[in-house]
């Protein structure tokens, strides 16, 4: 996203009201963490201060920028209806992993079990390719048909996830907490956009904004995909590896 010159941040934030990010939930259901970022109430529904949903998305940005230039995953994670489509489409633009199903426990705190899932879905799949599952019965292949369904619902996004990913990104942490609390267990850094009501005391990098709605998840989730594919840009090639002998011929 553009960086903080006064005309790009005016121009975001007529953005961000035009996909009503400024729209928080009720007086009673607002978290005493968000504070800072609330401009009042109208209706008794909180309205949300843009110029720190922008400062705040800025900062996000860098750090996805940055973990892109050093060649790092991250993880995206949206598994209310709201989000899940944004959530896969975005993530796969970027070959990123994802969850847009449901956070399945232990994905971080048990990532080895969930390794072994993983593999066996992609035996199932290589097995079907090569035409080895007729050697079984109509019942047995039903059997592993829909296990087959099953493991690419939960474990398809991730699949090319070889190890706990340099960050998450989560839409919605309050609805997500399994996945905050296990990337706080195992020190995974968090960004997330985060509603009125959301706890954002855990989270490193918190955006708070209208967590509810598509246009508003499009436009932040579109933000961040823009700073990943920005860092690509940064990312050196490795230098080529010259053998002692051609080196010292060069000398």
């Amino acid at each position: 996203m553009p960086q903080n010159t006064k005309e790009s941040k005016e121009s975001i934030i007529r953005e961000l009201f035009k996909v009503g990010a400024h729209f928080g939930f009720s007086r009673k259901r607002r978290h005493p963490s968000v504070e800072p970022f609330i401009f009042g109430f109208k209706n008794k529904t909180a309205v949300i201060n843009l110029e720190e949903t922008v400062k705040s998305l800025d900062q996000a940005s860098e750090f996805i920028t940055k973990l892109a230039s050093e060649g790092k995953k991250v993880l995206f994670v949206g598994n209310k209806n709201e989000a899940r489509d944004i959530i896969k489409r975005y993530a796969e633009t970027v070959d990123m992993p994802y969850v847009a199903e449901r956070w399945i426990g232990g994905t971080f705190t048990n990532f080895p079990e969930i390794k072994k899932r993983v593999k066996r879905l992609a035996d199932i799949t290589e097995q079907d390719k090569k035409g080895e599952l007729a050697k079984y019965t109509k019942k047995e292949r039903g059997v592993i048909a829909l296990e087959k369904k099953n493991l690419e619902r939960y474990f398809a996004g991730i699949a090319d996830m070889d190890k706990l990913p340099a960050a998450i990104v989560v839409i919605d942490p309050q609805a997500e907490s399994i996945a905050v609390a296990e990337a706080k267990q195992t020190r995974v850094p968090i960004v997330a956009l985060c509603g009125s009501d959301c706890d954002i005391n855990n989270i490193a990098y918190p955006v708070v904004a209208n967590d509810s709605q598509v246009a508003s998840i499009t436009f932040f989730i579109k933000a961040l995909i823009e700073a990943y594919k920005e860092g690509k840009k940064l990312v050196k090639a490795p230098a080529p590896i010259v053998e002692e002998g051609a080196a010292s011929q060069a000398v």
